[in-house]
């Protein structure tokens, strides 16, 4: 266990509520908290304590919560004190503390030093801001599954294997004399097809589970008045974006957050696509553009009632390579009967008036986002994980397709197990530690 001073913060959101909790961690606690509460606290135990100032004043009533280390979530002595949820007493509260020793914690502080001290590896830690930011109940299952440790077990049965698969290749480069050829024997390129295929799948459950907690950004773009303010207003079930038939009246991009299968969606209505008439409009025009190159998706809007025109077609071929689009005919009531023959993967007609093809759009979303509904094995897992897959992955491959030179063969293996690593933190730079708890909740 570290060698530590006391940090101390207060873990409940600020306002006016029933309860408020200060949490306070480091070395040799007892004192102060007998000083703080009048009395010696029983471990693990729920105390009701009368919490005094230096004059011994009465700050506040509660409980108050001893974990001696190393059985508490840091590691180090922890000490929670329950009081009444006002901002003035528990700021009270707190100067109290600081008085007797601690100092204010940083954010993400306590679970820094769980991480340091032993007690959650890196992808652990992260769960915890996952689960506390998850804004859908899909997301905050898989964010549990990560602090459970689901991920963390997945990635190093791939670690171990692949030591187990290293041990193979250095006992042939260390004894080539021997007439046992190891790698031949232990079947080692099956080996290698097993650990790929394992890594293939903790890759496709990251993936999920990065969408979960990112949100999938989709961006309407078209001509004026194909109906994309219409549609936006339909997606978020209620009238965010002004709809007139006056060419022009979206300047400013217009987000709508929803939820779609437990999965967040970013909606952002644009401005309409065509040669501007004034410098503002300018400006939405350009930002329309910006908005469809930071998007995941972009929904092109076509009057279904007109067909695709000069314009759409000038727009189409503009839009951002890379990028997924999805062809919306809106205004499909217009039409005397619509051509669903005419639909594919990358094309649907629907109307934003009546709501027709509206649970088509979503499914369709999805699916080009690669979503897999009901799927229990989703992890949620950042960009920084899934560029650790992506390269341990990388590295096999170049593995599989070297087995003849074993020295490369065995460098290979080693990059995968480095890369796999990083996501639990074995490898891991104190910068990223840095930046990764610089983004938890004070008190966290």
């Amino acid at each position: 266990m570290l060698s530590v001073d006391t940090i101390a913060a207060i873990a409940t959101a600020p306002g006016r509520a029933g309860i408020g909790v200060i949490r306070l961690s480091g070395e040799n606690l007892g004192d102060l908290a007998t000083a703080l509460c009048g009395r010696i606290l029983a471990p693990r135990h729920a105390t009701l304590s009368h919490f005094r100032d230096a004059h011994g004043e009465l700050i506040d009533q509660g409980i108050a919560l001893f974990f001696p280390a190393p059985a508490s979530y840091t590691g180090e002595d922890v000490l929670e004190l329950q009081g009444h949820g006002g901002d003035a007493v528990l700021r009270a509260l707190l100067q109290r503390c600081l008085s007797l020793g601690a100092r204010v914690a940083e954010p993400g502080e306590f679970t820094k030093r769980a991480y340091l001290n032993g007690k959650l590896d890196l992808a652990q830690a992260e769960a915890v801001a996952d689960l506390i930011d998850a804004a859908t109940e899909e997301a905050a299952k898989g964010a549990a599954r990560s602090l459970s440790g689901e991920f963390s077990a997945r990635v190093q049965e791939l670690v171990r294997e692949l030591i187990n698969l290293r041990m193979l290749v250095e006992a042939s480069l260390d004894f080539p004399e021997e007439d046992v050829d190891f790698l031949k024997a232990a079947n080692a390129k099956g080996q290698l097809v097993e650990i790929e295929a394992k890594l293939n799948a903790v890759l496709l459950a990251a993936q999920q589970g990065s969408l979960l907690r990112a949100g999938l950004r989709v961006a309407l773009v078209g001509r004026p008045n194909v109906g994309k303010s219409s549609l936006l207003n339909l997606l978020a079930g209620e009238d965010l974006a002004i709809v007139t038939p006056i060419p022009g009246t979206t300047r400013d991009p217009v987000r709508a957050p929803i939820q779609v299968d437990g999965v967040p969606l970013h909606i952002i209505d644009t401005a309409g696509l065509r040669n501007p008439t004034d410098a503002v409009e300018l400006i939405g025009v350009e930002r329309s553009w910006q908005a469809a190159q930071q998007a995941n998706i972009v929904v092109h809007v076509c009057d279904a009632s007109v067909g695709i025109t000069e314009e759409d077609a000038a727009i189409a071929k503009r839009l951002p390579s890379g990028i997924q689009v999805l062809r919306v005919f809106n205004k499909a009531d217009l039409l005397a009967a619509v051509a669903t023959s005419q639909d594919n993967g990358a094309q649907l007609y629907m109307s934003a008036k009546t709501g027709a093809g509206l649970a088509q759009l979503k499914s369709r979303l999805l699916a080009m986002a690669g979503w897999r509904p009901g799927d229990e094995s989703v992890i949620v897992a950042r960009e920084r994980h899934l560029q650790a897959l992506h390269a341990a992955r990388d590295h096999l491959v170049d593995a599989r397709q070297r087995t003849a030179q074993l020295e490369l063969f065995a460098e290979e293996l080693r990059h995968a197990q480095q890369a796999l690593s990083r996501i639990s933190g074995e490898f891991t730079a104190d910068e990223l530690l840095g930046e990764i708890f610089s983004r938890f909740c004070i008190g966290k």
